[in-house]
Formats: structure tokens, C-alpha cells, sequence
């Protein structure tokens, strides 16, 4: 089945919690072998895909099936991508994992006083200014996966170590082939071009 099968990784975590910082580090050791990533990175797609949707329930959720929805259509054309938002509502994840399909829900966990601390985008400095209203995690929920295909937590372990259990994850559902066998694939394919006269 790993064959250029197409799957969607889904982490939902906190602001902070780690997801583009797994998502970068997880495109780059794909590419290595010979696979590429699209992300669908929280940020980027409320600047381009969701412009003009707000923070309700309502709106978070549509942008969250939006997302769902570019994923599906890239998981059933072969193509690896992941999904890089908070996330926080099950139901939308739910849904998102029944649009999908071959649907991978990675939990990235972080204590938020730890997320607090990172503040990489300052967006704690203004729920604390009172300059930002229904903030997840802080005056919004966040509803934790109930069960993920894996937890990552992120304030425990280092950024290769979460990114070689996403992949050893990966090839366990079959999404992509075990490291030996695309070595031995490539060389198969090396001694066939020699065997032809090509090398």
C-alpha cells in the first residue's frame, strides 16, 4: 500500500504547542526519502484559504472543514500532506478524519505554560494585555483527542526524536514503506539500468 499511497497528518495542539517547527522537520526527512509534503499551515491558511472568517465556533469549524477538504482532495491524488492548526473542537477533527480517510491525528501536547513561555508569535503577551478575546486555551477550550494514533510531547523529547516516531508510525498503517525496502528498491532499480547497459 506505501507505494505514493496519499495520507493527510493532522496535528492539533495549543498555539506554541510545536506543530510547524514537526511539520518543517517532517517535510524535510519525507523529501529525503523521496517523498514530498504539502502543509497546510494554520497561518498561511487564514491569510489565504479562510481570510475573513473570525474565531467563533462556528468559524473555526468552517475553517477546519476547509482544510479538510484541500487535504481529502491531495490524500486521494497520492499526494503526503499535513494539516498544521489547532484544531480544537473533536467534532471538526471527526469530521475531518471521515472526509479524509487515510487520516493520521497527531496530538501534539504541551503544558500551556510552556506554550506561554515559547509565545513565538506574541499572541500570549496580548491575551495577558487583554488585547485578544477567546483565545484557546485560555478563554476558549481546547478538547483533547480522545484517541489519537499518537501523542507528541513536544516540552519532553527533541524535535528528531518526535519526527522519527511520526515516521515509524507512518510505515506501521502501511502509508509509507519501511526505510530497508526503499533502500533495496533503489538498488534493485540500479543493477536493472546496469543490467541493460545504461550505468
Amino acid at each position: 500500500m506505501a507505494a505514493n499511497v496519499g495520507f493527510t497528518v493532522w496535528f492539533t495542539g495549543l498555539s506554541g504547542a510545536g506543530k510547524s517547527t514537526l511539520s518543517e522537520a517532517l517535510q524535510q526527512r519525507l523529501r529525503e526519502r523521496g517523498r514530498n509534503l504539502e502543509i497546510l499551515d494554520g497561518d498561511v491558511v487564514r491569510t489565504h484559504l479562510s481570510k475573513g472568517l473570525g474565531f467563533s465556533k462556528e468559524d473555526r469549524d468552517t475553517n477546519i472543514k476547509r482544510i479538510a477538504f484541500v487535504c481529502g482532495l491531495l490524500t486521494r491524488n497520492g499526494v503526503a500532506c499535513v494539516s498544521a492548526a489547532i484544531a480544537p473542537y473533536r467534532e471538526a477533527r471527526e469530521w475531518a478524519r471521515q472526509e479524509i480517510g487515510n487520516f493520521v491525528e497527531i496530538y501534539v501536547k504541551c503544558p500551556i505554560e510552556v506554550c506561554r513561555q515559547r509565545d513565538v508569535k506574541g499572541l500570549y503577551k496580548l491575551v495577558d494585555e487583554g488585547k485578544l478575546k477567546g483565545f484557546t486555551g485560555v478563554d476558549d477550550p481546547y478538547e483533547e483527542p480522545e484517541s489519537p494514533e499518537l501523542v507528541i510531547e513536544t516540552n519532553q523529547e527533541p524535535v528528531e526524536v518526535s519526527v522519527q516516531r511520526i515516521l515509524d508510525k507512518l510505515e506501521e498503517l502501511g502509508y509509507l514503506a519501511p526505510e530497508e525496502a526503499q533502500v533495496n528498491e533503489s538498488q534493485a532499480v540500479t543493477d536493472r539500468l546496469a543490467a541493460l547497459g545504461y550505468l
